[in-house]
């Protein structure tokens, strides 16, 4: 599988090749931070075949906390693109930054402890309080 896209204002182009290893929703508290209040939407990609095409990202790790994850975003416009998160072998894609994202199928739902009254969860995906098993 072959996916492009890109940031809002257009400074900022990837590709990403290879099968998602997960796609799901987070409903965790940090996500909904990063979101501005929804769950967080994302494929997992296989890091090899994730690279930039054009435009560089500008890139935040929190300080205050032991392994942080790096969020990856447009310093035009500030499209959140992906996360990297120490020792998992895939970036996270956000499905709203995909050229076609209809093809995105969410398989679960993840960190559901935090999920708020207003956030929707397709019928029929399994939910998982925290990671699955």
């Amino acid at each position: 599988m072959k996916l492009e896209g890109g940031c809002y204002c257009g400074a900022l182009r990837y590709v990403a090749e290879g099968e998602p290893m997960m796609q799901a929703q987070c409903h965790c508290r940090e996500c909904q931070h990063i979101t501005g209040g929804s769950p967080n939407v994302f494929m997992a990609m296989p890091i090899p075949g994730f690279s930039y095409t054009k435009g560089e990202p500008k890139s935040f790790s929190r300080k205050d906390i032991p392994n942080p994850v790096t969020r990856e975003f447009c310093a035009e416009c500030g499209s959140h693109i992906i996360t990297r998160s120490p020792g998992f072998p895939a970036v996270i894609l956000k499905a709203g930054s995909l050229d076609d994202p209809s093809v995105f199928a969410p398989q679960m739902a993840i960190y559901t402890v935090d999920r708020q009254p207003f956030h929707c969860i397709p019928e029929g995906i399994p939910q998982f309080e925290r990671l699955p098993g």
